[in-house]
């Protein structure tokens, strides 16, 4: 990037960060992860800022934690297993409004969130593109 005002070392940074969270999408696509059902068995959700967010869990002690942060540890909580890739190229489109993955949502700075942009979800759910680069495939 001539001209964008970082130096070559913080270009560097910026490509590993890059690289770091791809190999962490790639693995989330092909984990099982454990989805809570809310109300009338959907998948369990929260809307930040506009977008909605399912909430996923990379195991049972992480789905516990979130249980116990709420306050809800005992009561029984209903899952499913999903795929991370199904998770954002099937669940997230059918939700009819921007949604992403926030997964071990409760787990602080080690949790990890996955936002509707493209790249991370099918480009017909993705936010930062106007209908025509989706229709152009990402080119206008």
């Amino acid at each position: 990037m001539v001209g964008s005002g970082f130096t070559p070392a913080q270009m560097a940074e910026v490509e590993a960060r890059r690289r770091e969270f791809a190999e962490l999408l790639g693995e989330f696509r092909r984990a099982p992860i454990l989805v809570p059902l809310g109300d009338e068995q959907a998948l369990l959700t929260a809307d930040f800022n506009g977008i909605r967010f399912i909430l996923a869990f990379s195991d049972e002690q992480a789905l516990a934690r979130y249980a116990t942060a709420r306050g809800e540890s005992a009561r029984e909580w209903t899952y499913q297993r999903v795929l991370g890739a199904r998770l954002l190229d099937v669940a997230v489109p059918a939700a009819g409004v921007p949604c992403g993955v926030a997964l071990d949502c409760a787990d602080g700075s080690d949790g990890v969130v996955f936002p509707p942009v493209a790249g991370i979800v099918p480009d017909g759910a993705a936010v930062d593109l106007d209908d025509d680069e989706v229709r152009h495939g990402g080119a206008v």
